[in-house]
């Protein structure tokens, strides 16, 4: 086996909360960032929860890129992350795949977890490859003229991407990636490093020693990412598991449904 590379030092926002009570760390999806969360930081901390970080995964926002691209690589990103803050134990929280990360991370270093949340996704594999292929694809085949404006530049990349990726909102969604360095316009994300592990990404690595401590699995009703066929493995690892769903809400349920996800996750917090 290769050897072990090092982690990343990620880059992280925090928001004050309350110190009598557990730190939350945030984990955003593919292709998203720690903004992804930021609004949800906030109304946790105002609602009475300890501090709260929000965090680019490694290849995403501003953290640094790596050619590796695994769960437990962003496993340990995060762990490393926790002792450089002198964080014992935290509550975490994570998006797709950030939940896949908080996932790993729970279940390689209980210890450091008090209790974990799981946004729309389970342990298991995810969606056919292919699709995010096509759109990994699409993104890369953009092409803009350097000295563009913001705005023309977007437009023309939604225009680019247009093809395969029908959906607006996703477009919108993956063009909050676009940058701008000196008028030359690309991508902030590792496109190159996350195609190259794309099926790293859409599966779950295996685990035999379950998680011991709570667990909730917050999906939206409307999305099939946790499902019936779901529960087997969910029990396996994370025997004290809780499944809930929020009523309308697709995929990116803190977005869909705000209001209702920030109660979830609150009642779901440690008793003060």
């Amino acid at each position: 086996p290769p050897p072990p590379r090092s982690a990343v030092p990620l880059v992280y926002t925090e928001v004050e909360g309350r110190g009598d009570r557990p730190p939350l760390v945030l984990l955003h999806g593919l292709f998203g960032n720690h903004g992804n969360f930021q609004s949800v930081a906030k109304a946790l901390a105002r609602r009475g929860s300890g501090k709260v970080l929000t965090v680019d995964a490694r290849n995403h926002g501003s953290s640094p890129h790596s050619s590796l691209m695994t769960y437990e690589a962003m496993s340990l990103d995060v762990q490393n992350l926790l002792s450089r803050l002198g964080i014992t134990k935290c509550i975490l929280l994570g998006h797709s795949m950030g939940g896949k990360t908080a996932m790993t991370l729970a279940l390689q270093r209980p210890e450091l977890v008090e209790r974990l949340i799981s946004v729309d996704i389970s342990p298991g594999s995810t969606a056919p490859v292919s699709e995010f292929s096509a759109f990994i694809s699409a993104m890369k085949s953009v092409k803009i003229p350097d000295g563009l404006s913001r705005s023309a530049a977007r437009q023309l990349a939604d225009h680019q991407l247009s093809p395969v990726v029908q959906l607006p909102q996703l477009r919108q969604f993956l063009l909050t990636n676009l940058t701008e360095v000196e008028g030359r316009y690309g991508w902030r994300v590792n496109l190159e490093a996350i195609s190259h592990h794309l099926a790293d990404i859409m599966n779950f690595p295996v685990f035999h020693k379950p998680y011991p401590g709570p667990a909730l699995f917050l999906g939206g009703s409307n999305s099939p990412y946790i499902s019936s066929k779901d529960y087997p493995e969910i029990q396996r690892l994370f025997p004290k598991a809780h499944v809930q769903y929020i009523e309308g809400a697709g995929h990116i349920v803190h977005q869909d449904k705000f209001e209702e996800f920030i109660s979830a996750v609150l009642s779901f917090l440690p008793p003060p």
